[in-house]
């Protein structure tokens, strides 16, 4: 949960951005060069990928849910399995990307609805947890196999130490509570926005309109931030 939260820093802003509506995709051509951009080290070819594939991940998530709430969630969680797929994807193949993003983002929906029927803070090492350049789920046993460190992706985006102490600089009180409760910071277990919203005893689009305006101080402070 504190990756999601790193990575919702960063992609409230596309939301903010983009209002309603989600960029048109690229064409074949610009996202071939998105790539070969980003296997030369441009972050933002990596961040225009993510961007203009997210009407995907809205057009798989429809298939999950007609609720608009639970829509919003999973829009979070098909984000990841998206930034998962950019990462992993190897355009010299001439696979199509959107076939292989597809997957990588019902992988990780699907994994969301396994994991929140299990009891809250087990750790199975047969518990799919990434998927391969293939689009196939890995397990965490499989992780430790091939000595991949998970949290290389996130530390190429943001130095996540700096997390706490932006929480205490730039939130209010009620915005430190509910990103505390909802993404399980401090040793806490993570909780639904659903979860968050009986706890503080307000309502569901109270608490994610709370998230949101907690997430874009926290960007700004990262964007503001020399590292």
């Amino acid at each position: 949960m504190l990756l999601e939260l790193l990575r919702n820093i960063f992609f409230f802003a596309l939301h903010v951005e983009s209002g309603s509506a989600f960029p048109k995709p690229l064409s074949k051509k610009q996202e071939e060069e998105c790539f070969i951009r980003m296997s030369d080290g441009d972050k933002s070819a990596r961040y225009m990928l993510i961007e203009h594939n997210l009407r995907l991940v809205a057009h798989i998530v429809k298939k999950y849910s007609s609720n608009a709430a639970e829509q919003d969630e999973l829009i979070s969680i098909g984000t990841i399995g998206l930034i998962k797929a950019v990462s992993t994807f190897d355009y010299t193949k001439g696979a199509k990307f959107a076939t292989y993003a597809s997957r990588c983002i019902d992988n990780e929906i699907l994994m969301n609805f396994r994991a929140a029927k299990k009891s809250a803070g087990d750790v199975y090492i047969n518990e799919p947890v990434e998927t391969d350049k293939d689009g196939n789920a890995l397990t965490l046993l499989d992780l430790i196999d091939d000595g991949i460190d998970i949290h290389e992706q996130v530390d190429t985006l943001i130095k996540s130490r700096q997390l706490y102490t932006f929480l205490n600089k730039c939130l209010d009180e009620r915005e430190l509570e509910i990103i505390v409760y909802r993404y399980g910071l401090y040793g806490k277990k993570p909780h639904t926005q659903n979860e968050t919203a009986k706890k503080m005893d307000i309502s569901r689009s109270y608490v994610s309109r709370i998230e949101k305006k907690a997430i874009e101080k926290l960007r700004k402070m990262y964007d503001s931030t020399p590292f």
